[in-house]
């Protein structure tokens, strides 16, 4: 999880924590747990924020999968 590129992409949406957890059907200490790599975004989540905030593909992989391609 590369946390700077999910809150850049909130940041670019003009998107809080609150907000997004509440469209993920989480609570924001959930949403936080995930975006510091406590626990992993399940599939549907990560389509979830795929689809919110209109990611690419390299967007997605930057965001979700970055130790993955290292």
């Amino acid at each position: 999880m590369n946390k700077a590129a999910m809150r850049s992409v909130m940041a670019k949406h003009s998107d809080t924590q609150q907000a997004l957890a509440e469209a993920l059907e989480l609570p924001v200490s959930g949403l936080n747990a995930r975006i510091n790599g406590h626990i992993d975004f399940r599939a549907g989540e990560i389509i979830k924020i795929i689809q919110r905030y209109g990611l690419s593909d390299q967007e997605t992989m930057e965001i979700f999968f970055e130790t993955m391609a290292s």
